[in-house]
């Protein structure tokens, strides 16, 4: 299978977990759009550029290019979803060692999340600081 094949399905598959985030509470957008719109300048420009100027679509992947930002709706629902899947695991009785990875995972993930600028105002406060 051709790589541009390969990277255009890994696109599309992508997006349409994007779009399920946009719809289901719950489901992250932001992350998927972030590895489409990586597949889609590997295999299709035009997809590519459709994706990043598309108006609901296109802003988160717009803020990540430039600043390295998360919106702050962004991180409370992921950090809601984390929790939440986080008490589901405890409550379907998932072992202690798989609870612990789980935890360990999350509070990663968390760490890297809430440690991004919310915005271009907050990334351009962090510049400040640091220059």
């Amino acid at each position: 299978m051709p790589a541009r094949f390969a990277w255009l399905m890994v696109g599309l598959l992508s997006l349409s977990d994007g779009i399920a985030g946009v719809i289901l509470p719950l489901v992250p957008t932001t992350p998927f759009l972030l590895v489409a719109a990586f597949a889609f300048a590997r295999s299709s420009p035009s997809l590519h550029e459709w994706l990043v100027l598309h108006p609901r679509l296109g802003p988160p992947i717009q803020d990540w290019h430039a600043h390295g930002a998360i919106s702050h709706r962004t991180k409370v629902a992921a950090m809601t979803a984390m929790v939440l899947a986080l008490a589901l695991s405890a409550v379907a009785g998932v072992s202690m060692i798989v609870l612990l990875i789980q935890t360990f995972v999350m509070l990663a993930a968390a760490a890297f999340i809430l440690t991004r600028p919310s915005g271009r105002q907050d990334s351009l406060r962090r510049g400040a600081k640091n220059g």
